[in-house]
């Protein structure tokens, strides 16, 4: 098989990663790829935009490519799945009617009212002084959001109505026309992913990712700066929850509206402190960075989840399988992320960390004139697997400590609610102290 896959980020380094390592796979093309991908085996990274869809179909083509594989949503919401199918071309990707879902909040609210999928509740405004009338009428917190792409820092959760104004002139100001502003959910986050075929699915382990850039999940929104799996809070019989009140009847309700969903839906859910699952967000593909924890931990052969929801297989395809052990991934980011960041910084000490038997997934990086250099604002991804959650904590905060680039910082903290906690320290009683010195001793006052 050849695999094309689309898109520069951690995402597309982990898909590669996974595919390389099978024997089924002899050639992968990644358009543009980045400073990971570049040294695989077996991979190439070919320098051409995403937007390209032309010249991506036309040397898919000439190439003899099996799939193609679009990570990220941006070529998704405009249309490339719907251009290679058309060029008669296999695409593991929904096409541009489907990746509404992620790329209009409005359109995606809409669709889970009617399906009566759980969601939190909320109002659209294409008008700001509407939106701050409405503000002006609700209880805090409150979570404006952006309708459209915005590579998942167009959240903004606020804790009074005037963080919340602010938060609607700070859209605004990015240039974003439509908002959406809706109750703000409690509980605990977790993501979970659905492959379908466009008429059945699967589940993959359910992660939590941590979106804050500040430790103790304080700061802005970014695109994730750490995550682990599988999420010990999504037991099987609250996976089949997810399974039947969210993910079926939202596919359902794609089918219905004759939608060809081919490739991963991505629901950002809260699970309330009733135990309640209710979505946050949908997204049209895999997740970044859970995809780094994910895939491997995933033993099924990835090539043969991605040909069976091509194909619309999926449903004689054996139920996946994963690997023992738990995954944690660490995010080191430029400084300024998720505002305007630093470029063009010399990164050191990768293989130093990979020696450490973590797996460095390469986010926002390229080679040039070999030395490695920062080019996004989100750089690796430390990835370690261990028997379970501290193995894997601490061999990826010890490999990501071998790493350096100026301005370099990354989250403290990942995965360490799920750590077992500290045996209080007991101290024995005075009494019980005199007793063991001696042991004629009386704890009697008033023989005393």
């Amino acid at each position: 098989m050849k695999i094309m896959i689309v898109g520069s980020g951690g995402r597309e380094h982990a898909i590669a990663l996974k595919l390389s390592e099978s024997d089924q796979i002899t050639q992968i093309l990644c358009i543009p790829g980045n400073g990971g991908t570049a040294n695989l085996p077996k991979c190439r990274n070919i320098a051409m935009n995403v937007g390209d869809f032309a010249g991506i179909a036309r040397f898919a083509g000439v190439q003899g490519i099996t799939i193609v594989v679009v990570g990220p949503e941006d070529p998704l919401a405009n249309g490339l799945a719907d251009y290679l199918q058309a060029e008669k071309i296999p695409v593991f990707g929904p096409t541009k009617a489907g990746a509404r879902i992620e790329s209009s909040k409005i359109w995606a609210k809409e669709l889970m009212i009617k399906a009566g999928v759980p969601t939190a509740q909320g109002k659209s405004f294409t008008k700001s002084e509407k939106a701050k009338e409405y503000i002006a009428s609700q209880a805090a917190p409150l979570v404006v959001k952006a309708d459209g792409l915005a590579a998942g820092k167009g959240v903004i959760v606020a804790e009074t109505q005037t963080a919340a104004l602010q938060a609607v002139d700070e859209l605004t100001t990015q240039g974003f026309t439509t908002l959406v502003v809706e109750e703000c959910l409690t509980g605990t986050e977790v993501s979970v992913f659905a492959v379908t075929d466009g008429q059945t699915f699967r589940t993959l382990l359910a992660a939590q990712d941590h979106k804050r850039i500040g430790e103790g999940d304080t700061g802005e929104n970014t695109g994730g700066m750490g995550v682990y799996a599988p999420a010990p809070l999504v037991t099987p019989e609250l996976m089949g929850r997810i399974e039947r009140e969210i993910i079926a009847p939202t596919l359902n309700a794609l089918k219905d509206k004759q939608i060809d969903y081919r490739g991963v839906l991505y629901a950002g859910l809260m699970i309330t402190p009733t135990g309640d699952p209710k979505v946050l967000e949908f997204n049209c593909r895999f997740g970044d960075p859970e995809t780094q924890v994910l895939l491997p931990l995933l033993a099924t052969p990835l090539e043969k989840i991605l040909a069976a929801c091509v194909e619309q297989k999926l449903e004689a395809l054996p139920p996946i399988e994963w690997h023992p052990g738990c995954g944690v991934c660490v995010v080191a980011a430029a400084e300024g992320y998720p505002g305007k960041y630093r470029r063009g910084d010399e990164i050191i000490g990768v293989d130093a960390a990979e020696e450490m038997g973590v797996t460095v997934f390469h986010a926002g990086t390229q080679s040039r004139q070999q030395q490695l250099l920062t080019s996004g604002g989100r750089v690796l991804g430390v990835t370690a697997i261990g028997e379970d959650f501290t193995a894997a904590v601490n061999k990826a905060y010890g490999a990501i400590a071998r790493i350096e680039f100026e301005g370099m910082y990354y989250r403290r903290d990942i995965a360490h609610q799920v750590l077992p906690k500290p045996e209080p320290e007991t101290t024995p009683s005075p009494a019980i102290e005199e007793a063991d010195a001696d042991p004629t001793a009386s704890n009697d006052l008033e023989a005393e």
